[in-house]
């Protein structure tokens, strides 16, 4: 096996990432082969986790590039998840430490003839656990949980950070890939120790010469290695779902632990029946007490999740740097080296022609993208503009509905305040007509008498 190093790891004792045994680093590091410039050089030693020794280094065997690859025992490996742990293994984990945690703590339970005040410190921390059982303990289980993901995630991470130390790409093999040699690259990763062979950036480079050796284009290697490295960074990035949720619970936890000791509390706050001021007083004590017990669930859920936040974003920046490593050595040694052999200058009419029909398919490929992104907006703004105008319909037809229910409510109302003054009136009159009769009927039963009155003259004395 062909390891990397850095010049300043010369004379230093070092453990091989693939079988973890000691290895003495030579004085002198020089290469045989200069590499390109920017592009690290690598020595060669030890296979197999034999010890190299200072003036008898190991070099390592490879296919020779003459000799045909041996595409028909190839099929690759299988691939292991890079950064989910196992979920059934985390959770054992955590809850190892759990029942640890609550057993190293419950010799400091105070009993409940000890006062609050007279706890020691880790019958305080005691107490914290055991007052709100179910809250407390689902919060602990939750925090040793996410401590065993991430130790896992860890472990998972020293394993991808071992695979870089890999020479995946010897130099000794060519300074360039091309068609003759990328077959012996490839065999040369499968001969790589089973350990490392596994990781994002054996699979990756494993693939991306797979595919040069089969296409013969640069350009398909690039968008692959994009691809690639865009699923590696959604696949570390959704490995985060079950921490996250762990982070967002805890404190939810503890705040409804707070809650419910807030219930209890305030439902022992009974005065009634009592007269003595001492009572009231040992009530009063009681409520308050339960209060500072109720707030002690948040306290602890805020601790769990204030521990829980920095190391989870530390692995979280780690696990971004190991992919961004990957995606450096890909760009900056990987293409750099990979030779297709197309040229423009070479008078090569049909690579010309090549050339010129993937560039021309690559520019209507992006237009077609930008076309139906443009139509993708068009289309969800005519469906607003619909949505708006559908929405402004309902509210004119619900405001002429209620226009309209509001004019004939005051139409029937105002037809009824008719009917009953028309009703008051033909009463009021037939009262008249009827008091008209009593008074005519009155007049016919009895009889007037009309004296004449005689006349005066002039001179008349009457």
């Amino acid at each position: 096996m062909q390891l990397k190093l850095e010049p300043e790891m010369a004379g230093k004792i070092v453990r091989c990432p693939g079988c973890n045994g000691k290895i003495s680093v030579p004085m002198d590091l020089e290469p045989d082969l200069p590499p390109p410039s920017g592009l690290p050089a690598s020595d060669a030693w030890g296979r197999d986790g034999d010890i190299a020794a200072i003036d008898q280094p190991l070099q390592p065997t490879f296919a020779s590039s003459s000799e045909p690859a041996q595409s028909a025992s190839r099929g690759g490996w299988e691939e292991k998840d890079p950064t989910n742990p196992n979920p059934l293994l985390s959770f054992g984990i955590g809850f190892v430490i759990f029942l640890v945690v609550i057993g190293f703590l419950f010799p400091f339970k105070a009993g409940p003839e000890v006062a609050a005040a007279n706890f020691t410190a880790m019958q305080w921390i005691a107490s914290l656990f055991f007052k709100h059982m179910l809250v407390s303990f689902t919060n602990t289980l939750f925090f040793t949980w996410a401590i065993a993901i991430l130790y896992l995630k860890y472990q998972k991470l020293r394993h991808q950070r071992k695979a870089l130390l890999l020479d995946v790409l010897p130099w000794e093999m060519g300074a360039e890939i091309n068609a003759d040699n990328v077959g012996s690259f490839i065999d040369n990763l499968y001969k790589l120790p089973r350990s490392l062979r596994d990781s994002m950036m054996v699979n990756r480079i494993r693939k991306s010469l797979e595919l040069f050796e089969v296409k013969q284009n640069v350009g398909d290697v690039t968008n692959m290695l994009s691809s690639q490295s865009d699923i590696d960074s959604m696949r570390i990035g959704g490995s985060y779902a079950l921490l996250k949720a762990f982070l967002w619970a805890i404190p939810i936890l503890g705040f409804i632990g707070t809650v419910i000791g807030l219930s209890h509390a305030i439902s022992g706050m009974n005065f009634a029946g009592m007269a003595d001021l001492k009572e009231i007083t040992a009530t009063l004590g009681n409520v308050t007490g339960g209060l500072g017990t109720a707030f002690d669930a948040t306290l602890l859920g805020l601790v769990f999740a204030l521990a829980l936040n920095f190391p989870l974003n530390g692995m979280m920046k780690s696990e971004d740097d190991c992919l961004n490593d990957i995606d450096s050595f890909c760009n900056e040694v990987l293409l750099p080296r990979l030779n297709d052999g197309g040229s423009l200058a070479g008078g090569d009419t049909n690579g010309i022609m090549e050339v010129l029909v993937k560039a021309v398919a690559n520019s209507q490929k992006e237009f077609l993208v930008d076309l139906n992104a443009l139509s993708a907006k068009i289309k969800e703004q005519a469906e607003n503009l619909d949505k708006r105008a559908a929405s402004h319909q309902e509210r004119v037809d619900a405001e002429f509905a209620r226009a309209v229910n509001r004019m004939r409510e005051d139409f029937t109302q105002s037809v009824a305040d008719a009917i009953k003054q028309s009703s008051e009136y033909n009463r009021a009159l037939a009262s008249g007509i009827q008091s008209l009769n009593n008074v005519l009927k009155e007049l016919g039963t009895q009889q007037i008498l009309i004296h004449q009155v005689k006349k005066k003259g002039w001179f008349s004395r009457d």
